[in-house]
């Protein structure tokens, strides 16, 4: 890692929960992974205490889905305002729990602020109940669609972006008229616990986010305190077992795991911009980025000046240590295997404690586990292929499908739609990120179900259809009073909507 990220860090710690039971109430500390220090010690619920808090959230989901979209609008760019004017305190918590800078944590929050307003300003007309055709045999009724909320949402968020992420679909149930449960992970409940507090310091008539902290035993219980819809991010490993926890109760699931995200740069690339932005993409929060840079396939006559270029730009990257250490043992192992089966080194990094130094590696074969396995640090490959065909074909040979980029000239759409992934940004790295517009999730190993934008709104909702007879009909379809004549008129009316002779 560059000197500036390092300066002043004690020895790394090593992850460990320190548990303590007070007054019968078992509790955990929050450590800061640069130094080991407590932040804070926080509760370790019990699965009563889940469920408690689902039934306090189930009482608040009725008062807030009868303030309607208006009212819940009004409320929710009010807590955004309170986000605003709170930024650097809750920037400063983050801080303390993952080790990130504290403009990376201030970013973070300013994309989030930016959901919360999308979400609120176009709940109403997203979930809105709206007309529908009703088609021939409906002609006499008036067809309508609409999202009713599910009541309560249990969120299970991650530690690498503790707000931005969970905030994806923390917002977006809120405005569709949902109360929330959120279990923070173990590394980050105090990130949670502050956002809660804005949020009811903003809204103070009713608890709309009730936070559950603790560790696996916790999120299990919330995925059968008998919530509307669990809303996962983390580990495909996990995110499984959360499937499987919630199958036994029926409960709809949401599912954002990991990625192995790949940049394609073709020979018409921008290449100082490629460059850049495999760095920050590979680089930025210590690679903990899921749809950060992984792998970058470059066409074979610009790589050359493209890896110069990366290199050149890696002793600008500036970052924290690992949040958990333990990743840095990954690290490790990806490197050891890359180099094993022949990759070559162009930036070596060194690993000390949870402190990784940036490592770059050229060509390294495609079954090493440095390509095949999420990473989730600091570590970048950088493979050259004969053309942006060939870079396609690898980039999607893989069980992950979170997002992509892609650098290119005229043929960059063209290379984007080919890739198999939910999100794809064009000269840019993680741009879709930004947009709160574009639906956010993946497909295979990445999950399913999308956060952000339209797509968001709705999976917090239920489709309702309604079909309200306006007058009867001539001919009476579903009757027992149905006539053989009436079902010659019938029959008529379809042959001559449809353009064929029915017998």
């Amino acid at each position: 890692m560059p000197k500036q990220a390092r300066a002043g860090r004690s020895a790394p710690p090593t992850l460990g929960f320190v548990t303590s039971t007070v007054a019968g109430e078992q509790t955990f500390d929050s450590l800061d992974p640069r130094t080991g220090a407590v932040v804070a010690s926080h509760p370790v619920h019990t699965a009563e205490d889940v469920r408690t808090a689902v039934r306090r959230a189930e009482e608040a989901a009725r008062w807030w889905r009868g303030l309607g979209f208006d009212g819940r609008r009004t409320r929710l760019l009010a807590w955004k305002k309170a986000l605003v004017a709170r930024l650097d305190e809750v920037a400063a918590v983050v801080v303390a729990e993952t080790g990130k800078p504290l403009d990376d944590a201030r970013l973070e929050l300013v994309l989030a602020i930016d959901h919360v307003d999308w979400a609120a300003t176009h709940a109403k007309k997203v979930l809105g109940r709206r007309s529908v055709n009703p088609g021939l045999l409906g002609a006499n009724q008036a067809a309508s669609v609409g999202y009713p909320p599910l009541g309560v949402v249990g969120v299970i968020g991650p530690w690498n972006y503790p707000v931005f992420t969970p905030m994806g679909s923390i917002a977006y149930a809120l405005a569709a008229g949902n109360t929330v449960v959120f279990k923070p992970s173990e590394l980050t409940p105090g990130v949670g616990e502050i956002l809660a507090r804005t949020l009811h310091d903003a809204v103070p008539e009713r608890a709309l986010v009730e936070v559950v902290t603790g560790f696996g035993e916790t999120g299990a219980a919330l995925c059968g305190a008998g919530v509307g819809k669990i809303a996962f991010t983390g580990s495909t490993a996990t995110g499984k077992r959360v499937m499987a926890a919630c199958a036994e109760t029926l409960t709809p699931v949401l599912i954002e795991c990991g990625g192995k995200d790949a940049m394609v740069v073709a020979a018409d690339a921008d290449l100082d911009a490629a460059a850049d932005a495999a760095v920050w993409g590979g680089m930025s929060n210590a690679g903990q980025t899921c749809v950060g840079v992984e792998r970058v396939y470059v066409v074979e006559q610009v790589a050359d000046e493209f890896v110069a270029k990366v290199a050149a730009l890696v002793p600008s990257a500036h970052y924290g240590p690992m949040t958990m250490p333990s990743q840095a043992d990954v690290v490790r192992r990806h490197v050891a295997d890359a180099i094993a089966k022949g990759g070559r080194v162009v930036v070596e990094g060194s690993i000390e404690g949870n402190v990784v130094d940036p490592v770059v590696i050229l060509d390294v074969p495609e079954d090493s586990v440095a390509v095949t396995e999420e990473t989730f640090g600091p570590l970048l490959v950088v493979n050259r292929v004969p053309d942006a065909a060939e870079a396609v074909r690898r980039a999607n040979a893989t069980g992950y499908g979170l997002g992509a980029s892609v650098f290119a000239g005229a043929g960059a759409m063209r290379i984007a739609e080919s890739l198999r992934c939910g999100m794809v940004s064009v000269n840019g790295v993680i741009s879709f990120a930004g947009i709160p517009a574009l639906p956010f999730g993946g497909v295979g190993d990445s999950g399913f179900g999308r956060i952000h934008g339209a797509d968001g709104l709705r999976e917090f909702t239920r489709p309702q259809a309604i079909a309200r007879q306006r007058f009867a009909l001539p001919v009476p379809v579903t009757s027992f009073t149905r006539t053989a004549a009436h079902m010659r008129t019938l029959l008529t009316l379809v042959a001559a909507r449809h353009g064929r002779t029915l017998r």
